[in-house]
């Protein structure tokens, strides 16, 4: 049996932390390490238990959870080893807070009146990093708050794809899953994965999340 996937929760509603705390905990494979109630308590908190993932409110007294995302992730790279996944909980979609978060570091935003199943699902879908949460709604956030500048310069680093890896780079970049690049390519999922990763490393991004946002600020949406 795999290792069960350790998640902390950062919000500064008791009753809410309490309803996400009983979902999180009734899962065989999910654990829940901590909570706390603002952005400063949950950065000390992830820095102590280090969770795989963080359930993280975006408006919270102390320090809002924007500024916290970026502490726990200076933390945990200051730390080493593998980094956290921060899951934004919003009130509204097309939330701009979210998008600073997600720009910031986040894997994803979720609403916090979302069906329980799909909050669960959520975790379950940054901890294995093979597909973005919701993809239509985080295209529809970054396509109403993206305020680049017209035909903005290609980094250098995106040429270092190969022709393989462009195509794969497109396809993730408007949120398909392996499985759905797979499909699409006529390639197994495990060879995915493994472009997946090398675009990540060549572009220097986290996770798949942080792609769709690259993809965005350098005009390379489609």
């Amino acid at each position: 049996m795999s290792a069960r996937i350790r998640v902390a929760l950062v919000d500064d509603q008791a009753l809410f932390r309490a309803g996400v705390r009983m979902l999180v905990s009734s899962q065989a494979d999910l654990e829940f390490v901590g909570e706390a109630g603002d952005g400063a308590e949950g950065a000390a908190l992830a820095a102590a238990v280090r969770p795989d993932v963080v359930l993280m409110d975006i408006r919270m007294p102390v320090m809002d959870g924007i500024e916290s995302t970026r502490q726990i992730l200076r933390d945990a790279e200051a730390k080493g080893g593998k980094l956290p996944r921060i899951i934004v909980l919003t009130t509204f979609d097309l939330d701009e807070a979210a998008a600073r978060a997600i720009r910031g570091g986040a894997s994803g935003f979720v609403l916090k009146d979302a069906e329980p199943e799909f909050l669960l699902a959520a975790i379950r879908t940054v901890h294995s990093g093979t597909a973005v949460i919701a993809a239509s709604q985080t295209r529809e956030l970054f396509e109403h708050f993206d305020s680049r500048a017209a035909a903005p310069e290609v980094p250098a680093a995106f040429s270092d794809l190969t022709s393989r890896e462009r195509e794969i780079f497109t396809l993730a970049s408007r949120g398909l899953s392996n499985a759905e690049i797979a499909r699409t390519e006529f390639l197994s999922e495990a060879t995915v994965k493994t472009h997946i990763s090398r675009i990540l490393a060549k572009l220097a991004l986290r996770d798949r999340v942080q792609l769709v946002v690259f993809a965005y600020e350098n005009g390379l949406a489609s």
